[in-house]
């Protein structure tokens, strides 16, 4: 023990640098500590006193602590003074922003009467742009909207899991009846109505959702948000399941109606506020650690696998996540992109040309199975070309069936290179080699022993489990479209 604080000057220092750099906060690391050894995890008041040099680590508390982020315990140990500092913000993916210049010419006024204008001539409906907005908002803020997050904390007291019956009890509580009536019937575009909201207080349920109780606590909780954040003023659209993915708006006019941004942002505040009251942040994140990210323990919540993705990339403290709900043959029901992937498609119109190797539009292309609701998720590894660099994702899909019995795909995925970054890899390195190792297979190729390495040591510090279940399959190529595939010809056949 003498021989550590002899050589542990700065061993709180880099502890708590590296903590930070992986957006950890002191009681998560606790929690981590606690999944490898619960009997002799420190308490986050102590791994405190250790970033403050109060407390020197033991050498077992020491290796720990080394094993969670991937280093030597001599690491922390050595003569080096330098402390990491967090790396740069990378540049975000996609089509880049465009300057509003003449500024005069992209005034108010202006854009009040030309947007209608522009979406008429386009044939893009209101509730499309207006969810585009939303989109671009959502990745803007990281998924971060703490207001929204406290309503539902407030509400629920960050239980979880919740049962049907504690929500059926928080509706109750907050003025809220339940009626039922019959599923059978569908609307002319071929939708199915889930749920809808009568003012001041009634919340109608399809008959369906009797035997799916992980969706009917969603609808629930949905109805919930709105009486809470909306008092209840019936200002919000129906819940429907479509086979095209993307409810009504396949009947809906072209142009931007009244109501269109107020439908949508309201969906969207009501949906974020059911994740959160069903997956509130602090119990959910502890539990996604426990698990190691795995979307399979939706089950041990009683909430749906696509609950659970989209709340990994709004309450995981590695910000550099993706997410699709998309339906065949290639229509984009949800989208979120907070780590700049760049977009085969968006949420406006169908597809013409995927690249095949997407393991989304793989997943859609695939005949679905007779019965099984749930299929066995994949997991893949993918480079892609993003201008004169190339990027390193790594997704995790799974095929299932909605409310409607219509197959759509979920998908969910992170950005590799600022975890490699932030472990001291040259994540620029690292995509070279996998790519380099495609382009030799024609399109896929196996990731090279040294850059397995690197992503699986990352990917211990994510505390992603299915990253490594991607390693044991090849690599691949992808690219927006398939009519600018860097491959071979004859490999996108």
């Amino acid at each position: 023990m003498a021989g550590l604080i002899r050589q542990g000057h700065f061993l709180g220092a880099k502890l708590r640098s590296l903590r930070k750099r992986n957006g950890l906060t002191l009681d998560e690391l606790s929690a981590r500590c606690v999944q490898i050894d619960a009997g002799g995890a420190p308490s986050v008041s102590y791994l405190s006193m250790v970033e403050t040099g109060k407390r020197m680590p033991s050498a077992e508390l020491l290796e720990m602590l080394a094993g969670i982020f991937g280093k030597e315990s001599r690491w922390f140990l050595d003569e080096n003074t330098e402390v990491e500092i967090t790396p740069a913000q990378r540049e975000r993916g996609g089509l880049a922003a465009m300057p509003l210049e003449p500024a005069f010419l992209f005034s108010h006024e202006l854009l009040q009467n030309a947007l209608p204008e522009l979406l008429s001539q386009t044939g893009t409906t209101g509730r499309q742009f207006a969810q585009l907005l939303i989109r671009v908002w959502q990745e803007t803020r990281h998924n971060n909207f703490p207001d929204i997050e406290r309503a539902a904390e407030g509400c629920g007291e960050r239980q979880m899991p919740l049962t049907l019956e504690a929500v059926v009890d928080i509706c109750k509580l907050h003025g809220l009846k339940i009626r039922w009536f019959n599923g059978d019937g569908r609307k002319p575009s071929g939708a199915l109505v889930r749920s809808r909201f009568e003012a001041p207080g009634t919340v109608l349920i399809n008959e369906r959702l009797r035997s799916q109780e992980e969706r009917l606590k969603y609808e629930l909780a949905f109805f919930v948000g709105h009486k809470i954040l909306h008092n209840g003023d019936g200002a919000i659209s129906p819940h429907s399941a479509a086979h095209s993915g993307d409810g009504e708006t396949s009947a809906s006019p072209a142009g931007m109606g009244a109501q269109d941004v107020l439908y949508a942002w309201r969906d969207f505040e009501c949906s974020f506020f059911a994740g959160a009251l069903l997956c509130p942040r602090i119990p959910f994140r502890r539990f996604l650690i426990r698990e190691a990210h795995r979307v399979s323990a939706h089950r041990k919540l009683g909430v749906t696998p696509a609950l659970v993705m989209r709340r990994m990339t709004a309450v995981s403290p590695y910000r550099h996540w993706h997410f699709f709900d998309a339906y065949p043959p290639g229509y984009l029901r949800a989208v979120y992109r907070g780590n700049g992937i760049p977009l085969p498609w968006g949420n406006m119109s169908l597809v013409s040309d995927p690249c095949p190797r997407w393991a989304v539009f793989r997943l859609l292309q695939a005949t679905p199975a007779a019965k099984p609701t749930l299929q066995r998720p994949e997991s893949q590894i993918s480079v892609m070309q993003d201008g004169k660099r190339a990027r390193l994702y790594c997704c995790h899909s799974l095929r299932t069936r909605d409310a409607l019995d219509e197959v759509h795909v979920l998908s969910v995925g992170v950005d590799l290179v600022p975890a490699l970054d932030a472990q001291g890899f040259d994540g620029e390195s690292v995509v070279a080699a996998v790519a380099d190792s495609c382009r030799r297979g024609g399109g896929d190729g196996k990731i090279p022993e040294a850059a397995a390495a690197s992503i699986l040591a990352a990917s211990q510090v994510l505390n992603i489990a299915w990253i490594a279940d991607a390693l044991e399959a090849p690599a691949s190529v992808i690219c927006p479209r398939s009519g600018a595939c860097p491959r071979l010809p004859q490999a996108c056949a």
